[in-house]
This record gives C-alpha cells, structure tokens and sequence, in this order.
C-alpha cells in the first residue's frame, strides 16, 4: 500500500457555508443602506426648501380715480418787463450827486442825478432879460402905433406912418415870442439837470459817479442807469403750430375760447418748482408763425405783488388746452417704461401681475391722465412696482382713495 501524505489546508479552499453567507449578506446590503440614507437626507432638504419658501411679495394696489379733468399745455417762457427805461441826460455836464441807491425801488418822479444846472441857470437868467427887453419894445411899439391912428385922423402924420409903427409893433411882438422860447428851452435845461426817475420800478446801479462830464446831444447821451417795472409782469413763450391748429379747431367748434379775443387763464411755475405758484391770464398773440422756427409768439400777463420774479427769468407756462372731461388718474409714480412704451402693472383677480400699455395725459394735481389702457375697476401698483413680476403672484394691499391724500402713496410728503 501506498503511503498517506496529509497536505495543510490551501489558503484559496472554500470558506465554510456559514461564513460565505454572512460575507454575502453584508456585501450585497452596503449599498441598500446607503440609499436609504441618502433617500431620507433628500427628503428632509426638500422638507426644509418646502418650509423657507417665501411668500408672494407685498405690493399697494388703488384703483383709478375718476373725475372732470381739463388739458393743459405747457410752455418754457421768460418773463419781461413792461416797461423798461434807459435813463440817459438830457444835458451835458458834470455830475454832482447820485441821488438813488444801486437796485432799490423808485417811483416815477424821484430823484436820480444831479448835473451841475449853475451854467443853464445863467443862460436862462440871459434869456429872462433878453424876454424882458423884447416886451418893453412890444410895449413901445403899442404906444406909438395908438398914438400914429389918433394923428392920422388930423392929417398930423401920413398913414405911411401908421403903416410903419404897425409893422414895428409886429416886429417887437415876434421878438417877444422869440425871446420866450429862447428862455423856455433855458428853462427846461435848468429842469433837465434834475433827472428824475420816469417810470415805477427797479433801478439798476449808477453808471457814472460824481465828477464825471456827461454829454446830453441827441445822439450821444450818456447812459445813466436803467429802470425795469416789476408788478405786473410779461411772459413770452412759443406756442408750436400742431398745438396753435388744435386750438383753433377747438375755437371753432365752440369748445375753447380763443386767447385773440378772451383773456384765457394761465398757470406760471419757476425754475426749481414742482406746481405753479402764479396764474395770470393771455394778453397777446402775434399775427404771424415764425418762419425759422413754425412757432408763435405768445404772451402772458402775471401779477407780481411780491416783486419775486425779475425780467429775464425762465418759467413754465401752462394754457389752458381743452374743454373739460372725465377722465382716469393714477399716481405718476406707477408709470414704468418699456422701451417706446408705456406700463402700468395690473393685479388680476388670481393675484398674478399683468403688464398693461397705456397712453398718458398731462398731469393734473399730482395725478397722471391715463386716455387708454385701464378701467375703473383696475388695481394698479402704486409702491413695489420693483417686486412685481409679470405672470408671478403679489400680495395686494389696498390703498386709500386716491385723491384724498395729494401725496403719491409710498412717496415721502
């Protein structure tokens, strides 16, 4: 027989059944578990992302206001005075006081210049006594002519002296007219040294000071100072020929008043103002376009109590542009821009933001004239407009009726 050899068990042999099935077992469950775990992780972040989603924004909503509403059309003008003077002399001489202050108001007959009247006076003492010579010869003259017709009736002296003494009366009483016109215009040079002021209203500063010689001709009379009246005041502005042939197509159909013929009603606001603060009234339309510019010239008269506006300040001019007529207004603030056109944002009945065209009117106390594109029963957003998302839904919150409070919800006052 052959030997038995016993051979140590290989490291390679089979693994008893019990163990081979446990090491199935825990291999094959790793990745079920690890599913598991990462199943139950992903639900519990989409539970969180569920909780911490954010409500639909709050945005105020109001409706549109309706009332009775009149166009106005606005203008850029600027004013001018109604009167305005270059205070010049009238003589030459030289200047003794400057009797105003520089910029003040002065009223027609004050004192503004004195212009030393010493060398008129004596010139107008020459002209009295050349006055007074003249009438002693008129004087003569009379007597000798009265005395001439009582001789003439005895033949005393011929009637060729009658006629002489009456061409020498005549001739004295041409000399006396003569003489009183030379001593008038003395007069006047003597009242001319006394420059007064011509008109009411703002001086402008001193020209020329004390001591200087002022040349009084015609044609070269020294500029003294200016003065401009202030109350009431002008204002010119350039009417555009579209708005001048609405206007009149509506003066033909008896819906506007012509500002040829009626005193039509204008707002004036300064520079720097939001609303007007003057009103006045049409006083002028010129009889022609200009041809550079197809514009007319138009002017407004504006009470000026407070002497506030000066003569070459700008403002804006509002005339009155329609008959009356309801009309749809919101808040200037809710107006958006999308590229040429013009928005509002609708909240609809679900809640969901609408984008709505519109077409837009002048303003009219605060609110914004909507011709088209709403309905009376619109809510519009009024504050939060940059929340809103076309088709997403808002939170509405109702605004208070607009108009009573002129302030624009979500506006600062």
């Amino acid at each position: 027989m052959g030997a038995l050899t016993l051979r140590p068990p290989s490291l390679g042999a089979a693994e008893p059944p019990a163990c081979s099935s446990f090491r199935r077992l825990r291999c094959s469950g790793a990745p079920i578990v690890l599913l598991l775990a990462l199943a139950l992780v992903g639900c519990q972040d989409k539970a969180q992302s569920q909780a911490a989603a954010p409500p639909p924004p709050s945005v105020t909503v109001a409706q549109p206001v309706k009332r009775t509403v009149t166009d106005w059309d606005e203008f850029t003008g600027r004013f001018e005075a109604i009167e305005e003077v270059q205070v010049r002399a009238r003589v030459g001489g030289f200047i003794d006081r400057v009797a105003f202050t520089d910029g003040a108001i002065v009223h027609a007959g004050d004192l503004l210049y004195i212009i030393d009247p010493r060398p008129f006076e004596a010139v107008a003492l020459q002209a009295q006594g050349q006055l007074d010579d003249a009438r002693a010869k008129e004087e003569l003259a009379k007597r000798e002519l009265d005395r001439g017709l009582t001789l003439v009736q005895t033949s005393a002296v011929s009637q060729q002296v009658v006629d002489q003494r009456r061409q020498a009366l005549q001739a004295a009483h041409a000399a006396e007219t003569q003489a009183e016109g030379t001593l008038k215009a003395a007069q006047l040079n003597v009242e001319f040294t006394h420059v007064l002021a011509p008109i009411t209203g703002r001086v402008s500063r001193h020209l020329v000071t004390p001591g200087n010689l002022v040349q009084g001709s015609e044609s070269g009379a020294t500029l003294l100072t200016s003065i401009v009246s202030l109350d009431p005041i002008y204002i010119y502005f350039d009417v555009d020929e579209p708005t001048y042939q609405r206007n009149s197509k509506l003066w033909f159909q008896g819906r506007r008043p012509s500002s040829r013929d009626t005193a039509n009603p204008v707002q004036v606001s300064l520079t720097g103002e939001t609303k007007p603060s003057h009103e006045g009234k049409m006083d002028f339309l010129d009889n022609r376009l200009d041809v550079s510019t197809a514009t007319l010239r138009s002017r407004a008269i504006i009470p000026n109590k407070d002497l506030s506006i000066l003569p070459g300040q700008f403002g804006r001019v509002r005339l009155i542009g329609s008959a009356p007529y309801e009309a749809l207004l919101i808040p200037d603030v809710a107006v958006a821009t999308d590229q040429s056109r013009k928005i509002v944002f609708v909240v609809k009945d679900d809640n969901r933001v609408e984008a709505r065209p519109v077409v837009l009117g002048p303003l009219d106390d605060g609110l914004r004239v909507i011709r088209e594109g709403l309905n009376p029963e619109d809510h519009v957003i009024i504050n939060g407009i940059q929340r809103a998302r076309v088709a997403a839904k808002v939170t509405p919150i109702m605004s208070q009726p607009l108009g009573v409070d002129k302030t624009p919800p979500g506006a600062t006052p």
